[in-house]
């Protein structure tokens, strides 16, 4: 039996998310401007694992979100997650983070053709790829700076969705009928259950002495 922690931390939400068999059984978030992983973080780790009833040494593995992102962010949830892995013996899970928030679509995909999960990389800079309706990666992982006629070849296809925090300013400048922005959606640590499940089985897990976070953009610092 698995009993997985997952966290993300790559930007405005704070969130840790409890799964047993891949069944969420608990959860904790909170979104704020102040980025208040640092203040968070642990606390809900705690309160998570208390209402579970769970020990942390009862933890199979723990899940992060590996980024792009906020960098402070990101390695505050590295860094807790590493020391947690070694204090507790157990293996450390790398999601992708754009992978994470497309899960966020799952209620919205009617008509949808494409996913395209956005997060504020400042200015008219995304961090960006692009999903199929059944999460097949189309595209990889970019830093995209966006204009009028960014992804034109996915829109004359279909429906696509946007969503994330960094989907309103191409909401400000794409004028395509088949665009539809969902904002108002982060990465969750409650949508790392399945995806860090099927890594445990596949025993697919990091080296914590040497993982890095994928900020694809060192310079790029979204906290205060």
């Amino acid at each position: 039996m698995s009993i997985i922690l997952c966290l993300e931390t790559s930007g405005k939400n704070c969130s840790v998310a409890l799964f047993k068999e891949g069944v969420l059984i608990g959860a904790k978030e909170v979104v704020t401007e102040q980025f208040s992983h640092s203040e968070n973080l642990h606390v809900f780790i705690e309160e998570v694992l208390k209402e579970c009833t769970i020990a942390g040494k009862s933890v199979s593995a723990i899940a992060i979100s590996a980024g792009p992102g906020s960098y402070t962010g990101l390695r505050i949830g590295t860094a807790t997650a590493k020391g947690l892995c070694y204090g507790w013996g157990i293996p450390l899970i790398a999601l992708p983070t754009l992978r994470i928030l497309a899960g966020g679509a799952a209620a919205h995909l009617a008509d949808i053709s494409y996913i395209i999960p956005m997060i504020d990389a400042r200015r008219m800079e995304v961090f960006t790829a692009v999903y199929t309706k059944d999460f097949s990666l189309q595209a990889p992982t970019v830093a995209k700076i966006l204009n009028e006629t960014s992804f034109s070849s996915y829109l004359a296809q279909g429906k696509v969705l946007f969503l994330g925090d960094g989907s309103g300013k191409f909401a400000k400048i794409c004028q395509h009928p088949n665009a539809v922005f969902l904002e108002a959606i982060y990465p969750s640590a409650t949508q790392m259950g399945s995806l860090a499940a099927e890594k445990y089985k596949q025993q697919t897990f990091e080296d914590i002495a040497y993982f890095e976070p994928f900020y694809l953009k060192e310079a790029f610092v979204s906290d205060k």
